[in-house]
């Protein structure tokens, strides 16, 4: 990689913590508008509209229970680190040592590989050889990247965010994954639900006059939630593509174009890999124990590889 566009997301870890308040600042603002300022009232008149709005109301806090649920999973949970002392196979050892590149002084991103990191030279992500980090003076395993933010090696690293003021990695990636998703779904309901009163506050020159500081609430909130719900839709379909394929971001942006995966065991086991084995708990942001048991890919050290790349497992 001749130039590292990821230096330019380096400055973003001053942000820090803020980002949890500004992420809580717009749950309120969209509580506000939607229980109190819109559905609320209408559900404590009775009436034709109070099963709507119950309806309404209900929706809107089990999805916010769980974009919570999600959010605060992957703030909390630690993305995985290389284990004090892990070494690879000692063949793997005299092929790294021999052949790594001498240390170029390049500042290393928050989300991309980099030589002052200590890749081999020609190593792709994926490759067969482990590296070694030269700013944490130890071996990395396969698809395990230095982040410039958290000062360590993540094991299978995906990109450091902001928004969770944490990196996204093997233990952590499925509750990533779930934040969107419900980020998505409760914007997209929150924006349709705000719709009519949007509308109505427009229309009704007396109800302007009587709820001024309603409207202001229900526009801002109607906005935010319209450009979040946009937004995040795109990332959810980014992520959703990459999942199907076991490619993380950095190795999209490291991989060339065409090239076959050798982590892409196929859609069903790549899901898995990230989801889990029991589909009672693949939208809950929660791992069992069965599943680390079973799947060596969540703990980051071990990965399944293709053994006939012209075969492709079907879902």
């Amino acid at each position: 990689m001749a130039y590292n566009v990821f230096r330019f997301c380096t400055g973003l870890k001053v942000v820090g913590s803020l980002m949890i308040l500004v992420v809580l600042g717009v749950v309120g603002v969209s509580y506000y508008a939607v229980v109190a300022a819109s559905y609320g009232p209408e559900l404590l008149d009775g009436g034709g509209k109070a099963a709507g709005a119950l309806l309404v109301i209900l929706a809107f806090h089990v999805l916010l229970f769980m974009l919570l649920w999600s959010y605060f999973a992957v703030v909390f949970t630690d993305p995985g680190g290389v284990p004090s002392g892990w070494r690879p196979p000692p063949q793997e050892q005299d092929e790294e040592l021999g052949e790594t590149a001498p240390f170029s002084g390049a500042v290393p991103s928050q989300g991309a590989p980099d030589s002052a990191a200590g890749d081999p030279p020609g190593g792709a992500v994926g490759g067969r050889r482990p590296r070694y980090c030269r700013k944490c003076m130890a071996f990395k395993p396969a698809r395990c990247h230095h982040c410039s933010v958290c000062q360590r090696c993540i094991l299978r690293m995906d990109h450091h965010c902001v928004w969770v003021v944490n990196c996204v990695g093997a233990k952590n990636y499925k509750f990533f994954l779930l934040f969107l998703l419900y980020t998505f779904l409760e914007c997209t309901l929150t924006a349709a639900a705000l719709l009519p009163h949007f509308i109505f506050f427009f229309q009704d020159e007396d109800q302007q006059a009587q709820s001024a500081s309603n409207l202001a609430t229900v526009f801002l909130a109607f906005v935010l939630n319209l450009a979040f719900a946009l937004s995040v839709l795109g990332f959810l379909v980014m992520h959703t593509s990459m999942v199907l394929s076991n490619t993380t971001t950095i190795e999209a942006f490291e991989k060339k174009v065409g090239s076959r995966w050798r982590f892409d065991v196929g859609k069903r086991k790549n899901f898995e890999q990230v989801f889990g084995l029991r589909p009672l708990i693949w939208l809950l942001p929660l791992y069992t124990e069965e599943d680390f048991r079973r799947i060596p890919a969540l703990n980051g050290l071990d990965f399944p590889v293709r053994s006939d790349l012209e075969s492709q497992d079907r879902w």
